[in-house]
């Protein structure tokens, strides 16, 4: 057991630097003397911060102590550094190859104590390998990448993957080399596809998961990778026909309009240089924008060309139909008029998704209505706003299926029967905290599924260590921390919660009114500390104190959001396609073929309901398993190489725990072992020193 350190009894006073005028107020001198002290006498040797690769090692141990070390780590470019029971990952935000060498993975793959080499992320993989191998309950693994948007945590899974693909690849037999290696490339492959159809530049990140996953890397009972499992989480559809100014759609809309051959160009209608409306900032040139690489992964995972052309013909489809406009009738019993420049996208949209254009109008622009006993069916012209929102709707429903589908034939293609493996090591890759100067929905999910896994984090290490302490009769001083408990009462909680009241909105069937809606979210959250508006905007709010910081939402079209509906009239012209992939995607069935008596009976199973359900379904998974948590940092809100900003640093040091996570570390008992696991283990050492030893 390491020697205990004195826990940090509060945040401590740094001295003020040009890149952190407000780090006063965000830390509060409340050290005794003679602590601060002992704090200016560790961090006075400056030359040596840099080698603490331990953050228990750090004593005394403070927000003060750590962010020093870290940044001396840094400025010597070593990037990740160990802090109890999770691993800091600082983002360089610039290339480093060496750091992810095949050699590398193979130092930490063969090293007789992985842990005694530099922190690195290798380090964390080789070690859930192991404990897969010592098949020591549970046996089960996985690795918990957080951290805010633009921190590396897409970058981290994706050199994680490789490095198990390697491990697996680097043991197996000669004669079964093929299968692995094939199994292997698929799974490396399913990276580019996910990141191209699900990925896109946002203000703080230029490769931003719009979606969440979960990939489970499967092995046999000899340990070889045999095979793999994705599970996505809430693909933002939205940012298919709304990108926030200065952002861009998913990047696979990019590559197609600037990767493909004249010949493509032809067959798809993608003339060189021609504008839409749903392709903003289209003059920036990414590493993302690679068209070749994202065919090249696709092919390998089964999706041969003839299918790889349909797909992009739908999506220069879905450019097209965002050019379409509308413009108000002259009399209000008609339908909403085409601007003239328009009316030749309608025709190139019907042609690339194979609907009539004639059919096309009328699912966008008339209403149909079904009445009174004899269902008898009515037919109304929306109205301009309507027009506007069924086209939308129709881009965002068409690629909602095709990435549905993407990850339903990439889980065939790294599919093994269960039959083949023995365990599994799970990756988890969610979308990071988020706030904006807009957010709604979108980041009210996102930001929800961050509260839960800092909740896993806190009840499992946090929380349930020191109880288990305290349980066995240990002498122990409780150490204080940040409980979100409350922060997800708020959002999710029964009877009353946001999402409560969210869902009841969109059970009642009329017209939300978002000052109403406010109102009520005020009145019977009233009593929760962490519910806030802004008194000072005009528009319909409210703001959550989240783990991580406060975020406003705009309660505008968050109802409409929620409920998610989709007319029947756009599903039965996408049904009705003679394009062979929207065939797939929208297939015709007994029970969606235009009934909209059943359809508008159904209960609404709305947005947030779908994802708090997949949520607690991956939470269950992850509580069956043994967690390792990489935190992954963000040095500068500006994704700036080797500029560390220590307030920024400093906010998501605090959010996440990582302070009071060191002290627990350091003070803690390093090895714990169920008795039962114990005693099977070690056995045989008791029966060869005979019974009455």
């Amino acid at each position: 057991r390491p020697s205990p350190v004195f826990p940090s009894t509060g945040l401590d006073k740094m001295p003020k630097q040009e890149n952190g005028q407000r780090e006063d107020s965000l830390i509060q001198n409340d050290l005794s003397e003679s602590f601060e002290e002992e704090v200016r006498a560790f961090l006075g040797d400056e030359e040596k911060l840099h080698l603490f690769d331990d953050l228990t090692k750090v004593n005394p141990v403070t927000t003060r102590t750590v962010l020093k070390c870290l940044q001396a780590r840094y400025r010597v470019n070593l990037f990740y550094t160990n802090a109890g029971c999770s691993l800091v990952a600082l983002n360089p935000f610039q290339p480093f190859s060496c750091l992810y060498s095949p050699e590398l993975m193979r130092e930490y793959h063969v090293a007789l104590c992985p842990q005694d080499l530099k922190p690195h992320i290798f380090a964390v993989a080789e070690q859930t390998y192991r404990n897969v191998q010592k098949q020591m309950d549970p046996v089960n693994q996985s690795i918990i990448v957080s951290g805010e948007s633009g921190a590396g945590k897409t970058w981290t899974s994706r050199c994680l993957m490789k490095f198990y693909a390697s491990v697996a690849a680097s043991v197996i037999s000669p004669k079964g080399n093929e299968t692995v290696e094939r199994i292997e490339r698929r799974v490396l492959d399913s990276n580019p596809v996910m990141e191209a159809f699900g990925n896109a530049c946002t203000l703080r990140n230029s490769n931003s998961s719009r979606f969440g996953k979960y990939i489970q890397l499967q092995l046999d009972r000899f340990h070889h990778l045999t095979g793999a499992s994705i599970q996505t989480f809430l693909l933002e559809k939205t940012r298919v026909a709304y990108q926030a100014p200065n952002e861009r759609n998913f990047h696979i809309f990019y590559q197609i309009t600037k990767g493909a051959t004249a010949e493509e160009r032809l067959e798809w209608n993608l003339p060189e240089g021609a504008e839409y409306r749903w392709l903003p900032n289209s003059e920036r040139n990414l590493d993302e924008d690679c068209f070749e690489v994202t065919r090249e992964a696709m092919f390998h995972l089964g999706i041969g060309r003839a299918t790889q052309s349909n797909i992009f013909k739908v999506l220069s489809g879905l450019l097209h139909l965002g050019n379409v406009q509308f413009s108000n009738p002259l009399d209000e019993s008609q339908p909403c008029e085409l601007e003239d420049k328009t009316k030749e996208f309608v025709r190139t949209t019907g042609e690339l998704l194979q609907i009539p254009t004639e059919e096309l109008l009328e699912c966008l622009r008339i209403r149909t209505i079904t009445a009174g006993k004899q269902q008898q069916v009515f037919k109304k012209p929306c109205s301009r706003a309507e027009c506007e929102t069924r086209r939308d709707c129709l881009a965002k429903v068409i690629y909602a299926r095709l990435f549905e589908w993407l990850v339903l034939v990439i889980n065939e293609n790294i599919y093994t029967d269960p039959s083949v493996w023995t365990s599994f090591i799970g990756l988890l890759d969610v979308y990071g905290f988020e706030a904006f100067p807009e957010n709604n929905l979108e980041q009210l999910c996102i930001n929800y599924a961050n509260e839960k896994l800092q909740q896993h984090f806190v009840a499992h290490y946090l929380k349930a260590q020191q109880e288990e302490y305290a349980a066995e009769g240990l002498q122990w001083s409780f150490i204080n921390y940040q409980d979100n408990q409350n922060c997800l009462d708020l959002i999710e909680g029964n009877p009353l919660s946001i999402f409560s009241l969210l869902n009841e909105e969109c059970r009642l069937n009329r017209a939300s009114n978002t000052d109403l809606f406010q109102t009520r979210i005020e009145k019977a959250l009233s009593s929760n500390q962490c519910l806030s508006r802004d008194k000072f905007s005009k528009k319909p709010n409210f703001i959550i104190s989240h783990y991580a910081g406060k975020v406003c939402y705009q309660l505008a079209a968050m109802v409409e959001k929620n409920k998610d509906a989709v007319p029947p009239e756009l599903i039965h012209v996408l049904q009705n396609s003679k394009d062979p992939l929207l065939q797939k995607l929208f297939p015709v069935t007994e029970n969606n073929q235009n009934n909209t008596k059943t359809q508008n009976r159904a209960a609404v199973v709305t947005v947030v309901s779908k994802f708090k359900s997949s949520l607690e379904h991956l939470m269950e998974i992850l509580s069956r398993t043994t967690p390792h948590y990489i935190r992954c940092i963000k040095p500068n809100a500006d994704c700036k190489a080797m500029t560390f900003r220590r307030e920024e640093v400093l906010s998501q040091l605090q959010a996440c725990g990582i302070v009071e996570a060191i002290t627990i570390s350091a003070a803690g008992f390093p090895v714990r072992i169920p008795f039962q696991s114990f005693t099977e283990r070690y056995e045989l050492l008791r029966k060869s020193w005979g019974s009455s030893k």
